[in-house]
């Protein structure tokens, strides 16, 4: 059983809707009014905020304490000498 597919048009994803649209002015208005009535709440914390993001970044940057020079690399690729380019002689075909 086949069935032609080709006339029906996929709906369009939610955040191409105007529901989308609708969601992200309501958040921005929210947000701004957060942010103006909280405003000395947010600065009062900055420097908390700067002081818990030096550990966080040291973990997720480093990988954990284990990720410090352990790469395993090729014995072999890595003592082996890189091949030069042959130079060709001038007026000579290959």
């Amino acid at each position: 059983m086949n069935h032609d597919h080709s006339g029906h048009e996929t709906p369009p994803g939610f955040w191409s809707s105007r529901y989308a649209i609708g969601l992200i002015v309501i958040g921005g208005i929210a947000g701004y009014f957060l942010l103006t009535e909280h405003l000395a709440h947010v600065v009062g914390a900055l420097p908390l905020l700067l002081l818990l993001a030096c550990p966080l970044m040291h973990v997720f940057m480093h990988h954990g304490h284990g990720g410090h020079g352990h790469h395993h690399h090729d014995d072999n690729a890595a003592h082996s000498e890189p091949q030069k380019p042959n130079p060709s002689k001038p007026g000579e075909l290959s």
